[in-house]
């Protein structure tokens, strides 16, 4: 029987994907997996036993990568999996953006106790909120994956022109794209064009703060600007004089900070982009779903240390192998195994990491799995 420990609330509809042959609990001794949403694992002891992290959403900045890859513990994640709440939200910021909707209800509070005279008040203070429509304006799109390409069909269909820009658009995304989107060749040509600009990238060194004072002079004066993907990739210094020069007319952020309260221009929302039942349940399905075919079939998919690998299910003996990505490792797993026949084998690569699946004819031997385990460039061998 599995062990999978729950590092936090999981919805009962990803756990019921593990079936009778899961054992899963708040507190395990030796788990082989774990599946955890917001639970921070940095300061946490990996057992021995544990063979899986599944992230029941896209972020893993609350798991310690490196850690885990030297233990040769595999971490997935759920991309995709709540595209469609931060869409939504998405879409509800744009409108937020344009028509003052959060200004004009914290005003129309403060006629509380006006009595009969609240409508003429009303009538009197509603030009201080008045807004462009959307509809006719462009939208820029920074960022095509599965909340980018969401985004720009909903922009499409209420009216919008949608720019995108995406160095790395997989093939997946481009078939799920509206035809009505229009190609950027470059951020610049994004930012020149773009009323509204959403951003829909991952926070790596290359793309922290990358929505700076350079970026800002390449906008549209006036335009307003979404981040719900990731605070860091606006510099908060940079945004704050583009409002105050008047080359932002606001913006709206998932991700709240001090400064950022305190600017009237812009709009902070508490991390609400996957705050939906319906997206805890599908990222807790995914999640489920990735950790039982990792543990009882070897499959890898949505990994974020180790390269996506999937020889379906197996139905006899099948060595999985996580090693360093280096010359020569398949002739020397190979020869180990010189005293069974391979009936199939898969081998794929990651930055410097590997994986390498092989189904065997019959049986394979305990001293076989015990000599490429010793190899210095194996992190984990395991005989399913």
């Amino acid at each position: 029987m599995y062990q999978i420990q729950t590092l936090n609330k999981i919805s009962k509809k990803g756990l019921a994907v593990l079936d009778s042959n899961y054992n899963c609990a708040d507190e395990i001794d030796n788990p082989d997996g774990i599946i955890l949403r917001s639970y921070k694992m940095h300061d946490m002891e990996l057992p021995e036993s544990l063979r899986a992290v599944a992230r029941a959403g896209a972020g893993v900045n609350n798991i310690p990568i490196d850690k885990c890859t030297d233990a040769g513990i595999v971490v997935f994640n759920t991309p995709g999996a709540n595209a469609n709440a931060v869409k939504e939200l998405v879409i509800a910021a744009l409108l937020l953006s344009s028509r003052k909707i959060v200004q004009g209800i914290e005003w129309a509070k403060t006629l509380a106790g006006e009595g009969d005279a609240v409508g003429a008040l009303v009538e009197k203070g509603k030009s201080n909120f008045v807004g462009p429509e959307i509809e006719g304006k462009t939208l820029g799109v920074v960022g095509l994956g599965a909340i980018g390409v969401r985004v720009a069909n909903a922009a499409h269909h209420l009216g919008m022109d949608v720019v995108g820009f995406d160095p790395y658009l997989s093939v997946d995304a481009a078939w799920h794209l509206t035809r009505f989107a229009h190609k950027a060749n470059s951020l610049d040509e994004v930012l020149q064009k773009a009323d509204y600009i959403t951003i829909h990238v991952p926070s790596t060194p290359s793309t922290k703060g990358m929505f700076n004072s350079e970026a800002f002079a390449n906008m549209k004066k006036g335009s307003r600007l979404l981040n719900f993907s990731r605070g860091d990739l606006v510099d908060e210094t940079d945004v704050q004089e583009a409002l105050e020069n008047g080359a932002l007319a606001t913006y709206i952020t998932d991700f709240a900070s001090e400064a950022l309260l305190k600017n009237d221009k812009v709009i902070c929302m508490p991390h609400l982009g996957a705050s939906t039942p319906e997206s805890e349940e599908n990222c807790a399905v995914m999640a489920a779903n990735e950790i039982k075919d990792f543990l009882e079939n070897g499959n890898i998919k949505n990994s974020v240390n180790f390269p996506n690998c999937d020889m379906g299910k197996k139905t006899g003996d099948r060595i999985t192998i996580l090693h360093k990505n280096v010359p020569s490792m398949i002739k020397k797993i190979t020869d180990v195994l010189d005293s069974v026949n391979i009936a199939n084998m898969l081998n794929k690569s990651k930055g410097d990491n590997a994986y390498t699946m092989i189904d065997v004819d019959g049986k394979c031997d305990s001293a076989s799995i015990a000599a490429i385990s010793e190899m210095p460039e194996v992190i984990k061998v395991t005989l399913l």
